[in-house]
């Protein structure tokens, strides 16, 4: 990896949800330095702000209040409890309801119009927002280095911070000169521009004290002494509040600590030579509790909840332990060093079902449902805040589960989420850059031995995870939100290279495949035809391929715009035939040339009894409703003969060629041209 494509990984990521303007936003705050983890729906939305490690999620409602209002609430909790910030942007239309938006959740916005430059300052302030708020969370765990504040000014004017300073004030250089410095501290009454006249007047120590700006005047005393021609500043915050664990800080509302006094508590205990237990639990659709019920009731569920989880806490005789309404309707439960995993667990499934338990509130009953995610808490995972986040992770897993109210994040969950992570930022990237290659896998007529036509496959080979196939890498787009641009992608790269093909590779037909995020698109049609009158392939020689395995919901509108590209000269097919739940209801309601069996059905037809029946009878189906039928996935002669008796007259497999580039494609051809007619 160059050096470059490291920097880039080190930058902050930046959570992005956008229902309109999504790549043009996530190029901005690309430019202005930081990673964009972007999407452009609600599903999974929890889930990959936790895994992007985001400090800010932005919001873009502009043209989409409602969408933007649903992905506010969704996040308004994890961004809440990971002491992040929560940018809204609203149309100038919705600039009377941003109200709302802070409402449930938002802590910034920004309204139409504004330009690149407004945007990116509204990102550093909630960027400087976060550092102020969970600054202390954030510190590294295992060390008890106290921090280091301090600056050094020289002759040149020239003010220098410590590392520790420089991570609190978040300066915009290295080095400011001493009117930037003093502006940056908020040194208003000129004391700080006095204390260094003193020192060069031969003075041998200075003292000035300020309030910080817009962090609820904390004081800051700075002590100046010489050295040499250098004056060296040491800070002392006599305001800041002394962190202990008789002294956790309060949630006004349940008496438990708050995000803050978990934080301070996960940095204390995650610092010693065992590992602890970190639960994190929620109740699910809180909201509809306080619509259906009033606030009132909701707020005497979540003071039942509290004193439920104090005293089955309690019962188990766990004395340093910690319990905590982190966000809303969310509880963290901390079990001291030396808890396991599986006893976290244990602890999180029992609890769950006394937290499920009817609630008594004014006569009426009122039933929650509980889901919890389980992590370890050691000083292996990070700071107090990577903790936290990790088992926020495990929750949001639970919540997608379908069955089971817990989840635990292992080492092995970890590392699948890191890695799913990481492909998901780097997919874009290796789009724009040109990584992602097209191969073509040649299809061959049954009774000639002829290659008549090729299916386009893409491969990426990621320079950390080796070579990935289509379908690895479909599962990433699909997980990044961005199938439509990968299949799009694939389908432009494979007709420019195909209108280069030598003279020897004419005639050839050209699959390639479209899934059910592209027919859901409002301009399929006109992308399909717009893409491929921009070369050298007309219509009459590709066909597209229907993944059967995706799922379309609207099967008659889908036959409507498959019908249209028939009309100009597409041929469609149905692929990996017998993978998934739709096949029989796809047959019927499709306009379909050609159905290709998938790899397992070719290698079945080698199999027992019932296997081949099986095969023999969607062959016969196929054929019978006028479908060509392509075996995918043929190695042995043997298999192909079997086939071919069963009425399949075209396949493409390891028997002929594994999937080529353009050039040795062309000299598989040229080596062998009784291959073609």
């Amino acid at each position: 990896m160059s050096a470059e494509t490291e920097d880039q990984h080190r930058r902050p990521p930046l959570f992005l949800v956008s229902f309109r303007q999504r790549d043009e936003l996530a190029l901005l705050v690309e430019r202005a330095g930081w990673a964009a983890v972007s999407a452009r729906r609600i599903e999974k939305l929890e889930h990959r702000f936790l895994l992007s490690e985001a400090r800010i999620a932005l919001v873009d409602a502009r043209g989409a209040f409602d969408e933007g209002i649903e992905a506010l609430r969704i996040l308004s909790q994890p961004v809440e409890a990971n002491l992040a910030a929560l940018l809204v942007l609203v149309s100038r239309t919705d600039a009377d309801r941003i109200g709302e938006c802070m409402s449930v959740g938002a802590t910034h916005f920004l309204a139409s119009p504004f330009g690149d430059a407004e945007l990116v300052q509204a990102l550093r302030f909630a960027d400087r927002y976060v550092t102020r708020l969970s600054g202390h969370g954030r510190e590294r765990i295992g060390s008890n280095r106290p921090k280091q504040l301090g600056w050094t000014l020289g002759p040149d004017d020239r003010v220098t911070l410590s590392a520790d300073l420089a991570e609190m004030l978040q300066p915009s250089g290295d080095t400011l000169s001493l009117k930037e410095f003093l502006e940056l501290i908020g040194d208003e009454d000129d004391a700080g521009q006095a204390a260094v006249a003193k020192m060069r007047r031969g003075a041998e120590l200075a003292v000035f004290a300020h309030a910080l700006p817009e962090n609820k005047g904390e004081r800051l005393i700075h002590t100046l002494t010489a050295d040499g021609d250098d004056i060296v500043a040491r800070i002392e915050r006599p305001d800041r509040p002394f962190v202990a664990r008789d002294r956790v800080r309060r949630d006004g509302l349940t008496g438990l600590a708050d995000s803050h006094g978990a934080l301070d508590w996960l940095g204390s205990e995650a610092a010693g030579e065992n590992s602890a237990a970190l639960i994190v639990m929620a109740i699910e659709r809180f909201e509809l509790i306080n619509k259906g019920f009033g606030e009132r009731a909701g707020d005497t569920v979540l003071r039942t909840i509290a004193r439920r989880i104090e005293r089955f806490v309690g019962e188990t005789g766990r004395r340093n332990r910690l319990i905590a309404r982190i966000a809303g309707a969310e509880f963290a439960i901390g079990l001291a060093s030396s808890s396991k995993l599986d006893e976290a667990a244990a602890v999180a499934r029992e609890l769950v079902g006394v937290l499920e338990k009817p609630i008594i509130v004014d006569e009426q009953t009122i039933r929650v449902r509980v889901r919890a995610g389980v992590s370890r808490a050691d000083a292996a995972i990070g700071n107090a805040a990577a903790i936290l986040r990790r088992a926020h992770t495990a929750l949001a897993e639970a919540r997608e589960a379908e069955n089971g109210a817990i989840y635990v994040m292992d080492d092995d969950a970890v590392d699948r989420a890191s890695d799913s992570t990481r492909l998901e930022a780097d997919l874009l990237p290796a789009m724009e850059g040109d990584e992602i290659e097209i191969l073509f896998q040649p299809q061959v007529s049954v009774t000639t031995g002829a290659i008549i036509g090729v299916e386009a496959l893409s491969r990426w080979r990621h320079p950390v995870f080796g070579e990935m196939g289509a379908m690895a890498l479909f599962a990433a787009a699909d997980r990044a939100d961005r199938v439509t641009d990968l299949s799009r992608h694939v389908l432009a790269k494979a007709l420019e290279q195909a209108s280069k093909w030598p003279e020897e590779l004419d005639g050839l037909r050209i699959a390639v495949n479209i899934t059910a995020d592209d027919m859901a698109q409002p301009d399929f049609l006109t992308a399909i035809e717009s893409l491929v009158g921009k070369g050298r392939i007309t219509p009459d020689r590709m066909t597209l391929e229907i993944t059967e395995g995706e799922l379309i919901r609207d099967l008659s509108g889908a036959a409507a715009e498959l019908a249209e590209l028939r009309q100009a000269g597409f041929r469609i097919a149905i692929d990996d035939f017998g993978t998934g739940y739709s096949s029989l209801a796809y047959l019927k309601s499709l306009p379909l040339d050609y159905l290709k069996i998938d790899s397992a059905l070719s290698r079945d037809i080698m199999g027992e009894r019932r296997d081949r029946i099986v095969v023999r009878g969607i062959i016969e189906m196929a054929l019978s409703l006028g479908m060509t039928v392509i075996a995918e996935g043929v190695e042995s002669e043997e298999q192909l003969a079997a086939l071919a008796r069963e009425g399949c007259t075209i396949y493409q497999g390891f028997l002929c060629a594994p999937p080529l580039p353009s050039d040795r494609l062309a000299e598989l051809i040229a080596a062998q041209p009784h291959r073609r007619k």
